[in-house]
């Protein structure tokens, strides 16, 4: 099959285009002919070397964790998939690897693909829009009535999270720039802030939840615009001891990841807040509940861009620009 690898760590790094063998499948999987790869900042992040000590994968890699594809083969555990359903999936980690033209996938990580959604557009959800469940309504528990910032709301995390919200209830606030203000407008923000020229502790008091996305600076004025009792959930760190033993990291791991958040969580206390760290995961009944939101026209993907399989290093740099409106997409077949 053929396939985009990465050899060896560093930003910036070009992914090589090859042949594989088609991937063994577990009994529990589902093979998955890949029609598109959703791509992501956890992806970039990856290929520069930020993980490795989370993530040890083994060189040379595969990368992607966004797919929307046909099922042509299941494994002999599974039950709820057969050859020729159309799917949709955010790979299990250390299983990644979408930029390819097949991948297994975890029965208990897939769902159907949305009706009526093409597949570039089915491969833009499962990542950025799992993030957004689990951080506001998993982790936050977000309720009608309350009053949520998310920042970055143009981003593939952010115009989930702002439909989301909005489909719970919620006055929702966000940053963007001028030129993309009207979009989060239209995808359901009540308050903008242009991240270029306002500040936000002027704009926002007594907030209940956060969604954090961008770096440390950032991460203390939030912290200041929540109320007593409020929860800001963090995608971008630094990690807390509740990540490390999610991931069974060893003993001197976690005494890295608790230093590391020593100081956020205590200033958290201090402010009488909540802070948590959100490394997302595959869930397919949760992508079976944005499903039913997307059947139903509650929440829709927003797409940036979709470039074709040959271009998948220029569609990497076009993610780690950090300028895509939404979400960016490789078509593979």
């Amino acid at each position: 099959m053929k396939a985009f690898v990465l050899d060896a760590y560093g930003p910036g790094r070009l992914l090589r285009a090859t042949e594989l063998p088609e991937p063994d499948l577990h009994d529990d999987e589902v093979l998955v002919e890949v029609h598109a790869a959703g791509l992501n900042p956890l992806d970039v992040k990856i290929r520069s070397g930020a993980f490795k000590l989370i993530l040890p994968y083994r060189l040379p890699l595969v990368l992607g964790h966004d797919v929307a594809g046909v099922v042509v083969k299941t494994g002999p555990e599974v039950r709820r998939f057969k050859p020729g359903d159309e799917v949709y999936a955010r790979a299990d980690d250390f299983r990644i690897g979408s930029l390819a033209e097949f991948i297994p996938i975890k029965e208990a990580s897939l769902a159907l693909k949305p009706r009526g959604l093409s597949m570039e557009s089915a491969a833009a959800v499962p990542l950025a829009g799992l993030t957004a469940w689990q951080a506001l309504v998993e982790r936050a528990r977000l309720q009608r009535g309350q009053r949520v910032f998310i920042q970055a709301g143009s981003g593939g995390v952010g115009t989930f999270a702002i439909q989301l919200a909005r489909h719970l209830g919620t006055t929702v606030a966000t940053t963007a720039s001028a030129a993309n203000a009207a979009l989060v407008r239209r995808l359901g923000a009540d308050v903008v802030i242009d991240y270029k020229t306002q500040d936000i502790e002027e704009v926002l008091h007594g907030y209940d939840v956060v969604l954090h996305s961008q770096d440390t600076m950032a991460l203390e004025s939030s912290l200041r615009v929540l109320k007593r009792g409020g929860t800001l959930v963090s995608l971008s760190g630094p990690p807390d001891p509740a990540f490390g033993q999610a991931i069974a990291a060893s003993w001197p791991l976690r005494l890295a990841v608790r230093l590391l958040s020593a100081g956020v969580r205590r200033r958290a206390r201090h402010l009488g807040v909540n802070y948590a760290f959100l490394f997302m995961r595959a869930n397919g009944q949760q992508l079976g509940e944005l499903t039913q939101l997307i059947e139903a026209g509650a929440i829709h993907p927003e797409l940036d861009r979709v470039f074709p399989f040959a271009s998948t290093n220029e569609a990497l740099a076009h993610v780690e620009a950090g300028r895509a409106k939404g979400k960016v997409v490789v078509r593979v077949k």
